[in-house]
């Protein structure tokens, strides 16, 4: 596992900070000009609704939190849930989003208490819960609004659909192979997990891993068999973690420009921040870093009225979304490692 913890060295903090900041520094260069920042006029209007920005990433966090106690049958109390949270967020910002924050995510559970196989179960259960909320909520907004939720005045307008057809499509490959390897054959994925640990370099950990397989496979059979309950829970707890999320743009727009946008228009820019996010999950930088600020401008910058503010109200939106579990991660990830291994250290000795 030292290997995880390497990935989650705070000073890789730095590359997501600097590809961000320096791809809206390049598009402020870009479109600068005297109006850039004169939007922003603050009355108890928009810090209202720059109140209820900030509480949509708390509802998010809150909804994760309580997801993550529900699928491992209460076995974390609050605090635990919301460092494992916390630190997933973290190592998923620090991380390519196409790569995400899975191993790490598997480690933190397991340290907290968790059998490896139960890890990989809940972990793998939670991915799959996110990845059907697109697959399910994307199409019935393009039911809604087809090719609106794609930039229409974007000069790379065709590239745009073709990378989100792609991504797309590979999430639900991906999500038909975790729904196969969960629920109908897990003993696939431990043969394919054996397979790859017969390689030399790894060969030294395939019996680790074939008891951590043949945990998954007990956790799996536990899974099939939870009541609707656990699932009701946990599918609501999605909605309501990535409708937060998105909420975020949806209230920071408000908070500038509250009387540009009406019930269509509100719903429209949910559409299109799922469009948006289905490119993200393809991009190799840390947490789509600089991906993400320049496809803001070209998916919402028809809905903001100044040319020159959509890298500005970008920029607004990392700072509430991304950039607060970089530096939450970083406070927490020393105090967590130093905690758990004290308290396998005592366990150990007490044994």
């Amino acid at each position: 596992m030292d290997k995880v913890i390497n990935t989650l060295k705070p000073s890789r903090i730095v590359f997501p900070i600097l590809i961000g900041l320096g791809v809206s520094g390049w598009l402020l260069y870009r479109n600068f000009n005297s109006e850039s920042f004169s939007f922003v006029q603050f009355s108890w209007y928009t810090l209202f609704y720059l109140v209820v920005a900030i509480a949509m990433m708390f509802i998010r966090d809150l909804a994760y939190i309580y997801r993550i106690i529900i699928m491992t049958g209460k076995q974390l109390n609050f605090r635990q849930a919301f460092n494992v949270i916390m630190l997933w967020e973290f190592s998923s910002a620090i991380s390519p989003s196409v790569v995400g924050g899975t191993a790490p995510a598997i480690f933190f559970l397991s340290k907290e208490g968790l059998s490896t196989g139960k890890s990989t179960a809940v972990v793998l259960t939670a991915i799959f819960l996110d990845e059907m909320f697109f697959i399910i909520s994307v199409p019935l907004v393009y039911m809604v609004y087809g090719n609106k939720i794609f930039p229409p005045e974007s000069v790379n307008f065709n590239e745009i659909i073709y990378a989100f057809y792609l991504g797309y499509i590979i999430i639900v490959i991906y999500t038909a192979f975790l729904a196969y390897a969960l629920f109908v054959n897990p003993y696939l994925f431990k043969s394919f997990i054996s397979w790859i640990f017969l390689f030399p370099a790894l060969k030294r950990w395939r019996m680790r891993v074939r008891k951590s397989a043949n945990q998954l496979i007990q956790s799996s059979q536990e899974i099939k068999e939870m009541p609707f309950s656990y699932w009701f829970k946990s599918s609501i707890a999605t909605i309501f973690s990535w409708t937060g999320r998105y909420w975020v743009v949806n209230f920071l727009l408000m908070a500038f420009f509250h009387q540009k946008y009406n019930l269509y228009d509100q719903f429209l820019i949910y559409g299109r921040q799922l469009c948006m996010w289905i490119i993200l999950l393809i991009t190799p930088t840390p947490g789509g870093s600089g991906v993400a600020e320049y496809i803001f401008t070209d998916f919402l910058g028809n809905f903001i009225p100044g040319s020159s503010w959509s890298t500005t109200l970008a920029i607004f939106w990392r700072l509430i979304s991304y950039y607060p579990y970089l530096f939450i991660g970083v406070i927490i990830l020393p105090i967590w490692l130093k905690n758990v291994y004290k308290r396998n250290k005592t366990y150990k000795e007490v044994k």
